[in-house]
Parts: structure tokens; C-alpha cells; sequence
């Protein structure tokens, strides 16, 4: 039987790379995905995609941030009334955690010690902030200059992160059955989308 199919929408690219990784993981397949343009554009259509997700399977993936204290009170103050084909995903606080929680993996890529990754990433006020101060240790120059941003920039990441990123996830090196084991975020998500692709199978007989 062929993966079911969830047309997905996304705050950016890096959240693109970690929901179909995800998605494969639980036998599922992405289709069109849609926002990739910030949350505040997201949220401007959040009401369209639930309306679609009437008709045919959806995967809504978002970052808590410091938007709501949690998970479920960002769900009812976003989407109090989800359609019966509607997969709404918060990640805790950003998909950056899921990232950090496979500790060894990601030691490897950013070429530093596992101890300096944090062993609880769903309890850190910034995952992103931690991924970059991580990368700072990191023995390669290449890592360093591409993820950590430059002095006075200004910016919070480098000029590359978004591509290492990405790359660090399309290339399988990330795995989230095992990442789970760290982030029960994550062991949410992946429970809550296995539990989706079973109702849509319902729906469609």
C-alpha cells in the first residue's frame, strides 16, 4: 500500500526538511507543502488550511517559541477546532530541540564533543540559540563560519544555517525514532501523526 499523503504547511525550510523526515519515519509522505514564509504569514492562513483539511489529510507543523506557556494552549488559542483531517504539530520550543535530542548524530555533523549538547532540549528557553553556541565549539571552520553569525551582524545565525541545517537532516544523519528517546516533544509528534494516518485510512474507507 502506497505512504498516505499529508499536504503540509511549514514557518520555513529548515521545518520542511524536519516534518519530512518525520513523515518518513512514520510511513507517511509530504505532499504541496505550503507557508515557508514565518509564522505570522502562517497564522494568516491557518484557517484556510483547516478548512482543507475537510477534504483531504493535513500537517500544520509550528514552533511553541514563548508564543503560549504550552503546547496545547498555543492549539486552543490557533486552532481551537481542528478538522477531522487536521495533523496540528508544536514543536517544543522549536524543531531546533528535536535536532539537539539526537545527541550523537548531531555531535558528529557539527564536529564537537556530545557533552557539549544539552541532554533535556525540550526544557531550553532557545533551542536554536544552544544549536549555535554548540557550533561555536565546533573543530571545523566550515561549521563555525557558516552557523555561527558573524560579529555585529546582528543576526542570530550565520549566513549558511539554514543550508547546514537542512543538509544535516536530508542526509538521514538525523533520526527521530531515536531522537524521541530525548524530546518528548518529539515522541508526541510522532505518535500524533501515526494516530492521524490511521483516521485517514478510516476516513477514506
Amino acid at each position: 500500500m502506497p505512504p498516505t499523503v499529508f499536504t503540509a504547511a511549514v514557518e520555513g525550510p529548515t521545518d520542511e526538511a524536519v516534518l519530512s523526515r518525520i513523515a518518513e519515519a512514520c510511513g507517511l509522505a509530504l505532499g504541496p507543502v505550503h507557508g515557508r514564509r514565518g509564522k505570522p504569514h502562517l497564522w494568516r492562513r491557518i484557517r484556510g488550511y483547516n478548512a482543507a483539511a475537510n477534504f483531504s489529510p493535513w500537517i500544520v507543523l509550528v514552533d511553541l517559541d514563548h508564543e503560549a506557556g504550552c503546547a496545547p494552549d498555543l492549539r486552543v488559542a490557533r486552532l481551537p477546532t481542528p478538522a477531522s483531517l487536521m495533523c496540528f504539530q508544536v514543536a517544543v520550543r522549536a524543531v531546533e530541540a528535536w535536532l539537539l535530542a539526537d545527541r550523537d548524530a548531531l555531535a558528529t555533523y557539527l564536529r564537537v564533543s556530545v557533552r557539549v549538547l544539552p541532554s533535556r532540549p525540550d526544557d531550553l528557553d532557545d533551542p536554536k540559540a544552544a544549536l549555535v553556541n554548540a557550533a561555536r565549539r565546533s573543530r571545523s571552520k566550515g561549521i563555525r563560519d557558516d552557523i555561527v553569525p558573524r560579529e555585529r551582524s546582528g543576526r542570530r545565525t550565520g549566513p549558511l544555517y539554514v543550508a547546514r541545517i537542512t543538509e544535516f537532516v536530508d542526509s538521514g544523519s538525523w533520526d527521530p525514532l531515536r531522537a524521541q528517546a530525548h524530546s518528548d516533544s518529539l515522541g508526541r509528534c510522532l505518535r500524533s501523526l501515526s494516530s492521524c494516518a490511521r483516521r485517514v485510512d478510516n476516513f477514506a474507507t
